[in-house]
């Protein structure tokens, strides 16, 4: 008779073991590199990398060039996969447990001031723009979200300008770049970066906001033009966007009485 083990869902073995467990949860909220996740989890380097080999060989978990340091490397998790493999696993106990993804709840409203929300890349002419808008337009006025970059470009890049407004029906063609000594006096409850060099650059803030990474290619160089650099966005967007849905589901758990107005 085959054992227990065996017969569960491969998601469930994988998921179970403690040291995968805490790899994925610390991936859920930010990418990181390995040696943060050796001092997060407090295991020796050739463990933590074995696992995280486990969890890619399972597309969990992918793994991209740092693009501030060629040397070293970002891990990130697909959280699109886990909540199918999810799904799957509840599915395969009983066909009368929920299936599928549903909305992430509305967020903390009414009393409490909207949750502030800061996104940075260097050129804050794509990448940041791009997700502040989505999130702004996906929250619903519960969320007050603002872009910044290291080193601003003069504008918005137009292929970005472009596919908001082809794809989601966004328009930022007035919208400005802005720097990031801007708005370090600005309270913020989240600081989000999405390009690994400004990571490496990004100030302190004050009221000590929770700090995410979203290590995403730069998606319009100065290499690329026309369609090229059109093709580029929409996947950065695509990328943005889906990461914008689980975002949301993050700040919808936010205690409202831990907003300060």
């Amino acid at each position: 008779m085959a054992s227990v083990a065996a017969m569960s869902p491969p998601f469930v073995r994988l998921a179970a073991h403690p040291l995968r467990w805490q790899l994925l949860a610390r991936l859920a909220t930010s990418d990181l590199r390995v040696r943060e996740l050796v001092a997060a989890v407090g295991e020796p380097q050739n463990l933590v990398s074995y696992h995280l080999r486990l969890l890619r060989d399972a597309e969990l978990v992918t793994r991209s060039r740092s693009s501030f340091d060629a040397r070293d490397s970002y891990y990130h998790l697909d959280l699109d996969r886990c909540a199918d493999l999810m799904a799957q696993t509840a599915a395969a106990l009983h066909p009368s447990l929920p299936s599928g993804r549903t909305s992430p709840p509305r967020l903390p409203s009414g009393g409490s001031r909207p949750l502030r929300v800061l996104f940075a890349c260097t050129g804050n002419s794509a990448r940041s723009p791009i997700a502040e808008a989505l999130l702004r337009e996906r929250a619903h006025g519960t969320v007050e979200a603002t872009s910044a970059g290291s080193r601003p470009r003069e504008s918005v890049h137009p292929a970005a300008v472009r596919v908001l407004a082809e794809d989601y029906d966004i328009d930022i063609s007035g919208q400005r770049t802005r720097h990031l000594d801007q708005v370090t006096r600005r309270d913020f409850d989240h600081v989000i970066t999405l390009c690994d060099k400004v990571r490496e650059v990004c100030p302190d803030f004050a009221g000590h906001p929770r700090p995410a990474h979203w290590s995403i290619t730069d998606p319009a160089p100065d290499t690329l033009r026309g369609r090229a650099a059109e093709a580029a966005v929409r996947r950065a967007a695509r990328d943005i966007e889906a990461r914008i849905e689980h975002l949301l589901a993050l700040l919808a758990s936010t205690d409202p009485q831990e907003v300060q107005a």
